[in-house]
């Protein structure tokens, strides 16, 4: 079936019934059918294909014939039986088409989706884009510290070969005492796997926990990478709520609400993206109360726990929770503003006697990568031993504070805008006023911010936020260049409407 003909045919249907996007993601939750504005975005656009049950619910909830919303009515050339997905050319020869896989139908990436490809289309054909939709600290004047180049740069001709799977000897000591000073419970040096960055992490330990069918809790908003990982791994993302009334923490009852006999693990991102929440202490040690009572183990993202601000101190929840089974993610990314040495690292600690299977699986996918990238692990020990410059950056004074400090009062001085002040890390998470604006669809609204003054900002689907009344910007520029963003902003709220 053409994804093309899908597209049209199901905007046809759409129109011809008055429906927006928004419409069919209020039926489905209605019906408890898991179909979220991106998924829409894709079909309408032709880049996807429903898998057969979201078929049956989008012919349904339209009232058409299934068949000819697929476009199986429509005459198709006859083919040889052992070539599928082909393609007539010239000469009556069949040449075969190649599809994506379908694990990855829905599967979600909308840091780097449709909004962001047409950023590209419209730089591409010159127009100058302030992209504010990814924490990339490079581009925006954030340097690598002068000792971990020169570091570096001396242990080039050392790094030329694969190193152990799990990493460099010297890099994991060094993650190993880091672990020691968060008071991470057993951990040892084997306990510790260096990662191309912790993306990469995440995808190896979600294809070594889930089976089709397992559930795993995943905050919303989240970091996507979690989700996306999570689904292509077979498992089912399970979103609790984070409450912004609450300073955007964890919502116990809703994680209580979603737990059922098939749910593995719950994902805490801290300090949270896109957030910038911070959880204290009662609200780690619910969670942890959480997980001991329905036997759950515990993946901590903790990328910016180096990043908190206002004198506020981060917590490790692995160092409440020694009897449990924990896995940390961290890494250099953020914190020493290296993103693209891609080196991260997982540290699993507690009670790793009921995890043993589990951790030969991850030991199994970490041989099959051989190596993540040996000279940014290079680096570890003179980074995290050395002057920690991060700190310049988030006192007042430095740029991260400072920045933060301006962004959170702009936004809060729009008119139908408010934000919760970040503690850690350099997002902010914006609500909109949906009445003010009338908006019910937030990826349009970023369309619409980036076709008419050229800023790139991600909308809060992109973080599996189900309301259409939330964005994320990255404060990562220079205060002047926050400045005109909020003038062009505010500008184009001042008017807007969908």
């Amino acid at each position: 079936m053409s994804r093309e003909l899908f597209a049209d045919r199901l905007k046809t249907a759409m129109q011809n019934k008055g429906f927006k996007q928004v419409d069919f993601v209020r039926i489905a939750e209605t019906n408890n059918v898991k179909l979220g504005k991106s998924h829409i975005s894709q079909y309408v656009s032709g880049k996807a294909m429903p898998r057969t049950d979201i078929l049956h619910f989008l012919a349904d909830t339209l009232e058409v014939d299934e068949d000819w919303l697929i476009g199986k009515d429509e005459p198709v050339a006859p083919t040889p039986t052992t070539i599928s997905n082909s393609t007539p050319i010239s000469g009556g020869t069949i040449m075969r088409e190649f599809k994506k896989s379908s694990k990855l139908e829905n599967v979600l990436y909308d840091v780097r989706g449709p909004v962001v490809d047409e950023a590209t289309r419209m730089e591409d054909a010159g127009t100058r884009i302030l992209k504010l939709n990814i924490g990339n600290p490079a581009p925006f004047g954030f340097v690598t510290p002068d000792e971990v180049v020169y570091d570096m740069s001396r242990q080039l001709t050392d790094c030329e070969g694969y190193s152990s799977a799990k990493g460099l000897f010297s890099a994991r000591k060094a993650i190993m005492q880091y672990a020691q000073v968060k008071q991470l419970p057993n951990v040892d040096i084997n306990d510790i796997y260096t990662g191309n960055g912790v993306s990469e992490l995440i995808n190896l330990s979600m294809s070594a926990l889930l089976d089709t069918g397992d559930e795993i809790l995943i905050p919303s908003p989240d970091y996507p990478l979690w989700t996306a990982c999570a689904t292509l791994a077979g498992g089912t993302p399970v979103h609790y709520i984070c409450d912004e009334q609450s300073e955007w923490n964890p919502d116990m009852a809703d994680i209580e609400k979603k737990i059922t006999d098939k749910t593995k693990a719950i994902v805490i991102i801290n300090p949270n993206n896109p957030t910038g929440a911070l959880y204290p202490r009662d609200v780690l040690l619910q969670i942890v109360e959480i997980a001991r009572r329905h036997q759950l183990m515990i993946f901590s993202d903790e990328i910016y726990d180096r990043l908190v601000m206002d004198g506020e101190e981060h917590i490790s929840i692995a160092s409440l929770a020694p009897d449990l089974f924990c896995v940390t993610f961290s890494g250099l990314s953020k914190s020493h503003m290296i993103a693209g040495y891609r080196i991260g690292w997982m540290v699993l600690s507690g009670n790793k006697r009921i995890a043993k299977d589990y951790m030969e699986g991850l030991t199994m996918l970490s041989n099959m990568r051989l190596c993540s990238n040996v000279p940014a692990q290079s680096i570890v020990q003179t980074a995290l031993g050395g002057y920690q410059s991060v700190k310049d950056y988030i006192l007042p004074g430095g740029r991260v504070y400072e920045q933060r400090e301006y962004i959170y009062k702009a936004l809060n001085d729009i008119p139908g805008i408010t934000a919760v002040k970040p503690k850690a890390g350099f997002y902010i998470f914006p609500k909109m006023d949906t009445k003010k604006f009338n908006i019910t669809n937030d990826e349009t609204f970023a369309l619409d911010l980036l076709r008419e003054k050229k800023i790139l900002i991600v909308h809060g689907n992109g973080f599996n936020w189900k309301q259409p009344d939330h964005f994320r910007i990255v404060y990562l520029p220079r205060i002047e260049v926050l400045q005109d963003a909020m003038m062009k902003i505010k500008s184009f709220l001042n008017t807007y409407q969908q």
